[in-house]
């Protein structure tokens, strides 16, 4: 028999490069893991950001609580006689105020105060007393005599000056 060769101990010996494969695998998925968990917490972390921000920035009439409401009584209450009524004269008191969160537009509307009187005066004296009765009335009212203040002090002032016009007593007789 002839003698058994002996295997070629270089082919016995597990080379180095055997296990490296595998631990190259490793590695890399390890990094393409860690690069998705980054990427991943990165879009999250940056979209709740844009999200605090869409709620700590919120629309302009929001973002700031409007400054205190300033009023202004136009004082002493007007009292007209009232048009078409067939039952005799008739009578209207209405006590006013102007409503204004500007310190300026207050300033302006004491100052022309006599002015805004003199034309509320004349736009009460021509209304008419049957059209009064009606709660769409005294608002419609309410409306023309905030127009009338707001032309008078935007040609005075450059601004409309009230934000508001009030009745804070309304008697017909």
């Amino acid at each position: 028999m002839p003698p058994a060769e002996k295997p070629d101990p270089k082919l016995l010996k597990p080379t180095p490069k055997a296990g490296k494969p595998w631990l190259i695998i490793g590695l890399v998925a390890l990094v393409a893991a860690g690069a998705a968990g980054g990427g991943a917490w990165f879009l999250a972390s940056r979209n709740a950001a844009s999200a605090k921000a869409a709620e700590a920035k919120p629309t302009p009439d929001a973002s700031k609580v409007p400054a205190p409401a300033q009023y202004f009584a136009l004082e002493p209450p007007f009292v007209v006689n009232l048009i078409g009524s067939a039952g005799g004269a008739r009578y209207l008191q209405v006590e006013v105020q102007l409503m204004t969160r500007d310190p300026e537009s207050l300033k302006a509307i004491e100052l022309h105060a006599p002015a805004l009187r003199a034309k509320l005066l004349m736009l009460f004296a021509q209304q008419n007393a049957e059209e009064l009765i009606t709660r769409a009335g005294k608002e419609k009212l309410q409306a023309q005599a905030l127009a009338e203040v707001r032309k008078l002090m935007n040609a005075e002032t450059g601004k409309p000056g009230a934000e508001q016009l009030l009745f804070t007593s309304f008697v017909m007789q």
